[in-house]
């Protein structure tokens, strides 16, 4: 009954909105990419493929969660096929450099013909969830044949939890049906349980995140490496609206603390790179582009100059530019949008800077700062924090290196999760 008014409330709301996303498709590339897809069409490259395992990561951040956890897959289950769905278009590329084109899709909508389509096709063996995607419909429909589902790296995060609270009577029936949920946290594991999740299927296993490296040196690592051991670089990673501006304000106080600096700015959306363009173009500064350099040979080094600014408007190519960073500030902490995750430059040992709003990494922030592996700066206090950092080498070094340490001490959950994955395949293997 609940499923019924959901897919009511869910076409009614399709039907209210529909001109909204007829000129959203018409006038957007990134609305119209996978559209046929993800209502239903399936490509043919998934068909004729029975028992496959099916896992779901929604965008960048949750497929470079799971990588190294596919990989892992791969080697634990050879006879069984690895199939990896995505939702943004960014997350899409991402996974298809990552796994490869062939196993990589788009996740339908949660309308009841699109899931039934894909689960007629794959008629997967497993369903992964990467955190907490929890469609009815895709849910549904897997418990109505039978198709255990498995969460891993689940979380519900600060900003979340008030909402999957409240909605507990809508979801509680439906994750109580869950065959495992591997939380991040034991606060993730407590909320799990709270909103309908069964007790004795929550674990946690810990963030996946914490076993990720950078899959290799980029080409952007590799030609701004060659511009020489006299340049330092600040590396601000997934920055929002408003921190481009902040940082580019305290840019000549930085050049102060440091002339031999270069900022290196990778805005967190594809789409505001043009935005940031605009603003850099504006503020009178020597810059480039990233996506200018045709080649990646170091002999194709740009000219750049201490003082320069280098735009990053290319897709996973931030995490392994982090191992350059002199200091490093993550984005979405300035601005009140739950922050980004700081692990990526803490397995490099850089020194960590992040704003005050960390909810949608708020364990992962307290256990640096636990460690004093972690600084944080308001709009206010940024310059001065990061000023500190750049003059002071010494203290710089020991907070990357306090933050490497953590990063190590916390790996192991990409194991957790496989035994729990061959557990619950083995106990469904073993039933009629």
């Amino acid at each position: 009954m609940i499923l019924f008014f959901y897919n009511l409330l869910l076409l009614a709301g399709l039907a209210v909105t529909l001109p909204w996303w007829l000129w959203r498709t018409a006038t957007t590339q990134k609305y119209r990419e996978g559209l046929l897809e993800r209502l239903g069409r399936v490509p043919q490259r998934l068909r004729g493929r029975p028992g496959v395992i099916w896992l779901h990561a929604v965008s960048v951040g949750e497929v470079l969660a799971v990588s190294r956890l596919v990989g892992e897959l791969d080697l634990a289950f050879p006879g069984c096929k690895l199939m990896v769905s995505t939702t943004t278009r960014t997350g899409q590329a991402l996974a298809r450099e990552r796994f490869g084109a062939g196993r990589v899709f788009y996740c339908p909508l949660d309308l009841p013909w699109a899931v039934r389509a894909y689960l007629n096709a794959l008629q997967p063996r497993l369903l992964i969830l990467a955190e907490t995607e929890f469609w009815p419909n895709l849910l549904s429909g897997c418990f109505r044949r039978g198709i255990p589902i498995a969460v891993v790296n689940a979380r519900i995060s600060d900003r979340s939890w008030p909402r999957y609270h409240l909605l507990r009577g809508l979801f509680g029936p439906i994750l109580a049906k869950l065959s495992r949920v591997l939380a991040q946290t034991e606060t993730d594991a407590a909320r799990l349980r709270a909103i309908g999740c069964l007790p004795e299927r929550v674990r946690v296993a810990g963030n996946l995140k914490f076993d990720v490296r950078a899959a290799g040196e980029s080409d952007a690592t590799r030609i701004l490496k060659s511009l020489g051991t006299g340049v330092r670089f600040l590396v601000a990673g997934s920055t929002l609206d408003g921190e481009e501006a902040a940082l580019l304000d305290s840019w000549p106080d930085l050049l102060q603390a440091d002339p031999n600096l270069i900022l290196v700015l990778a805005p967190r959306h594809p789409e505001r790179f043009a935005a940031v363009a605009a603003l850099l173009e504006s503020s009178g500064l020597a810059w480039v582009r990233r996506s200018g350099w045709t080649t990646p040979e170091p002999s194709a080094s740009p000219s750049l100059q201490p003082g320069s600014v280098v735009l990053v408007d290319t897709i996973g190519e931030l995490a392994s530019v982090y191992s350059l960073a002199a200091v490093a500030f993550v984005g979405g902490s300035l601005v009140p949008a739950g922050g980004h995750n700081p692990l990526e430059p803490a397995q490099f040992g850089v020194p960590i800077v992040m704003g005050p709003h960390l909810a949608n990494f708020r364990a992962i922030a307290d256990d640096l700062l636990a460690h004093d592996a972690l600084r944080i700066a308001g709009l206010g206090e940024l310059t001065a924090v990061l000023t500190q950092l750049l003059r002071d080498s010494a203290a710089a070094a020991a907070l990357g290196e306090r933050a490497r340490q953590v990063f190590a001490s916390q790996a192991g959950a990409t194991a957790r999760c496989v035994e729990a994955i061959r557990e619950l395949l083995a106990t469904q293997a073993g039933r009629p």
